[in-house]
């Protein structure tokens, strides 16, 4: 387990600037986190290069971008990309003449998908070919990376590839049932990690949002290497989840959602940068606040830790900005529903026997139980029915927040080499903000 390590001042070291290279590890889809980063890099002057997943032909085969697609996903990322298909995860690969394991798969239902087995064996095949292909990969985008990026530079490495989930027509809905599920469509995540179809999920997550960190490593050796023998400086960042501190009583406390599956994942993440760091190399996952994003969505009541954002925001010294914000989320809600009384219930629901229960550092990731479903999806449902639309909530625009506080805060925290792993509390979130917003 990683010791909480907490930001608790503004990092301003000016490391990088015009010349120097940013490199995205991972494709820029939707806004989100990374694009923060983007934002102070290309601030920053840097030369701006990514890299794409490639997507799937009809035969599921992995491909390059098109003309089309790649003029559209540079004109996202404003910077070259490396066109090489780098898709992390092995639930599409498999020997040749083998079937993957989302075929082994294609015939579970709802009714019977804890009794399916797995030949483990030949996962391992599976999972063996699509570690070569992407470590492949890797190196050859590497090769293609290192010629655009001049001695004498920096180099800022953003590792930001997650998720793994194959493309299994049954998990939706048992997704559905242990994410928003309460009463009798409750579903235990525990159930889901005892099964075959949960080992394999788990494993995949480990491909795609862990050890991706560690072959960007490996591969970018020799960039490393020809940089700081010439005086630069490289740097690896990563964006992990473990829990995050928001105002609970009037403190900042630790707190978390329950079930986050990919928490596995995310603590292997970790320890690849805690390795490297060991080995002198600047590597840092930076541990993010909880956001409401596109794949976020399915975890209903995860957005309910960016309520007391809007205290925390007054708390660290917001003037008539932060005020302005409190304006902004009273016009999302009902008339004659108060922002306080929304707060108000945000506290009441952390403060429940069953929530505090699952405030447990040292247990994380806990599994779901009914009656944390209860409170909690029950919460993030009544919170919902209180705006007057639900499609501009609330979270919506503090998401939009954390997002901007938290690019800085990487871009110059890697700078400043803190720590391997670096938890963004709401406490620097806010102060961050307040500071952007005089």
């Amino acid at each position: 387990m990683t010791e909480l390590t907490s930001l608790r001042h503004i990092p301003n070291t000016k490391l990088f600037r015009k010349g120097d290279v940013f490199v995205l590890f991972g494709e820029l889809f939707g806004r989100g986190y990374a694009n923060g980063l983007i934002d102070e890099a290309r601030e920053a002057g840097m030369t701006i290069v990514g890299i794409t997943v490639g997507r799937r032909d009809e035969n599921n085969a992995l491909r390059a971008l098109n003309e089309e697609e790649l003029a559209e996903a540079e004109a996202k990322l404003g910077g070259r990309i490396i066109n090489l298909p780098l898709m992390a995860g092995f639930d599409l690969d498999a020997p040749e003449g083998e079937r993957n394991p989302t075929e082994m798969l294609a015939g579970l239902t709802l009714k019977g998908w804890q009794e399916e087995k797995l030949d483990w064996t030949a996962v391992e095949r599976c999972r063996e070919v699509g570690v070569r292909r992407f470590a492949s990969s890797t190196a050859q985008a590497m090769a293609e990376i290192d010629k655009l990026i001049p001695d004498g530079s920096n180099v800022f490495f953003a590792h930001t590839m997650a998720g793994g989930i194959p493309k299994i027509k049954a998990f939706l809905a048992i997704a559905n049932r242990i994410y928003k599920g309460r009463g009798e469509r409750f579903m235990s995540s525990r159930e889901l990690l005892d099964s075959d179809l949960g080992k394999l999920i788990l494993m995949n997550f480990d491909e795609v949002t862990a050890n991706t960190l560690q072959h960007l490593i490996t591969a970018s050796a020799a960039i490393r290497e020809r940089i700081t023998a010439k005086g630069g400086q490289v740097r690896y960042t990563a964006y992990g989840y473990h829990g995050s501190e928001i105002l609970i009583d009037g403190k900042y406390q630790w707190q978390t959602y329950t079930n986050y599956t990919q928490g596995y994942a995310k603590m292997r993440l970790e320890s690849i940068a805690q390795a490297a760091w060991a080995q002198g190399i600047s590597a840092t996952v930076f541990n993010c606040p909880e956001i409401r994003t596109n794949s976020s969505d399915i975890f209903a009541g995860v957005e309910l830790s960016l309520f007391p954002l809007l205290a925390a925001l007054k708390r660290e010294g917001g003037g008539a900005w932060a005020e302005q914000q409190w304006s902004i989320c009273q016009e999302l809600l009902n008339d004659g529903v108060s922002l306080q009384s929304l707060i108000d219930q945000i506290e009441a629901y952390n403060n429940d026997p069953v929530s505090a229960t699952f405030r447990n550092f040292d247990a994380w990731p806990m599994d779901n139980t009914p009656p944390l479903a209860e409170v909690m999806i029950g919460t993030s449902d009544e919170m919902t029915k209180l705006h007057k639309d639900r499609k501009a909530l609330i979270t919506d625009h503090l998401s939009a927040l954390v997002l901007e506080s938290a690019g800085p805060l990487m871009f110059y925290g890697a700078a400043e080499k803190i720590a391997p792993v670096v938890w963004l509390n709401h406490d620097i979130i806010a102060r961050q903000l307040n500071l952007l917003h005089p």
